[in-house]
């Protein structure tokens, strides 16, 4: 399985106990400290995934478990009215992110912020990067946040890129959460509990 590049330098130190103790003690020493490189390269797995194709969808861009689905908090949402699906990641999910709709990314902005723990409702002010998308004249956008674990965001789309739905945006580290959002003409199709997957499951419809 492919492993995200940015997974490398994490692999690389968390092997370090394992290449001293096989200098030092022997093979066998080395052979139960392998698990702890192991687990690493697991979290940042790179499967492939095949995208619905589905002009209205959008789909989820984080693998995980749906923390809300309905209206957005004015207070912490984008500027405007919106509906919010949240996914909050467990250390254990795939941490690639994914473009939910197609279209043109037409803004992507980097706010530093707190680190509390990502299924907290005020976690939407942690450090976060939110990707604007226009898809078809109508706006979603989808808001990496960071949690308690999760001290970084990758987001390696730039303005004025064209993305299919489904493609690779980046990824945040080591637990955290994906906000989504859509108009208020969407149609929500996931509630709060339901089990999601990147680039596959469609979480809202929008309505020409």
């Amino acid at each position: 399985m492919r492993i995200d590049r940015a997974g490398l330098p994490f692999i690389l130190g968390a092997a370090v106990p394992a290449a001293v103790a096989a200098v030092l003690a022997g093979p066998r020493w080395a052979v139960p400290l392998i698990l702890l490189p192991a687990a690493v390269a697991g979290f940042f797995r790179d499967p492939d995934r095949v995208s619905p194709v589905d002009r209205t969808a959008v789909l989820s861009p984080a693998d995980g478990r749906v923390m809300h689905a309905g209206a957005a908090d004015p207070k912490t949402a984008p500027p405007g009215a919106w509906q919010q699906v949240t996914v909050f990641l467990s250390p254990l999910d795939v941490h690639i992110n994914r473009a939910p709709v197609a279209g043109l990314v037409t803004r992507v902005e980097y706010h530093a912020g707190s680190f509390r723990p990502a299924y907290r409702h005020d976690a939407a002010m942690n450090e976060r990067s939110e990707i604007w998308f226009d898809h078809e004249g109508q706006v979603v956008v989808a808001r990496q946040v960071v949690g308690a674990m999760a001290r970084r965001v990758v987001c390696r789309l730039k303005v004025g890129q064209e993305v299919a739905a489904g493609d690779r945006l980046g990824l945040m580290k080591f637990g955290s959460r994906m906000d989504v959002f859509v108009p208020m003409t969407a149609i929500l199709l996931v509630s709060a509990g339901d089990r999601v997957r990147a680039g596959q499951t469609s979480i809202a419809r929008l309505v020409p």
